[in-house]
């Protein structure tokens, strides 16, 4: 997973890239926790949702936000951090012209980053967001959500409510596929494992579910028959 470097608002922004040796792979960018609170791209969450990309054939980016590691700048209450992305996703489609479908991945802080980042992207079809801070931050942009994806929520997470993210999720509606980890604290210690397993067999779900869907469209406009 080499180094890279993307040129940013606020100067360098530091980042992780793995480029998918399939011939026009899908594309994710990961996005980490907050940055006051310990929060970069080498969070264990993080590691592992990109992990998860990895393996199922996407080309992924996981990224510092400014003032995080040898990224530039500082903490701008989650505008910069806005800014950051929606850079980062510049250059990671940039790098990859011709990806079928694009998704964005976050955790805690990241999420909220994530969720507004789709809101303003309309290229981004799925999403996994890993314990969004419903309780934190004001998540009614997302009415309605124009994605679909997964949630996942710890049952004994003590800074995040897990009855909180329920509603958020019941407001999306059928956008979401909605998995609570029982025993799970906020950051899934011991239960890693059993979050990424979720995650993973959404994630293969769907695209087994996008290339049906590429196979049969040009089935169908082959049996269109000219009308005399």
């Amino acid at each position: 997973m080499p180094e890279i470097i993307i040129n940013g608002s606020e100067g360098r922004i530091e980042g992780r890239y793995h480029q998918s040796q399939q011939q026009g792979a899908p594309v994710v960018m990961v996005l980490h926790p907050h940055p006051l609170y310990g929060g970069t791209m080498n969070n264990k969450i993080v590691y592992r949702l990109y992990h998860i990309f990895v393996q199922n054939g996407f080309s992924v980016l996981r990224f510092n936000f400014r003032g995080v590691g040898k990224s530039q700048g500082k903490y701008d209450e989650g505008i910069g951090e806005l800014t950051d992305a929606a850079t980062a996703l510049d250059w990671l489609q940039t790098q990859n012209p011709d990806a079928p479908t694009c998704w964005v991945a976050g955790f805690s802080f990241g999420a909220w980053i994530a969720m507004q980042l789709l809101m303003r992207r309309p290229e981004i079809e799925g999403f996994a967001a890993i314990s969004p801070p419903a309780n934190l931050y004001d998540f009614s942009f997302l009415s309605p959500c124009p994605a679909q994806g997964i949630i996942t929520q710890g049952s004994k997470d003590d800074v995040v409510q897990e009855d909180i993210v329920s509603k958020l999720a019941a407001k999306l509606g059928h956008q979401v596929d909605y998995q609570v980890i029982n025993g799970a604290d906020h950051y899934y210690r011991g239960l890693e494992a059993e979050m990424g397993d979720v995650v993973n067999d959404y994630v293969a779900r769907r695209l087994q579910e996008f290339q049906l869907k590429r196979k049969v469209r040009p089935d169908r406009k082959r049996r269109q028959l000219p009308r005399d």
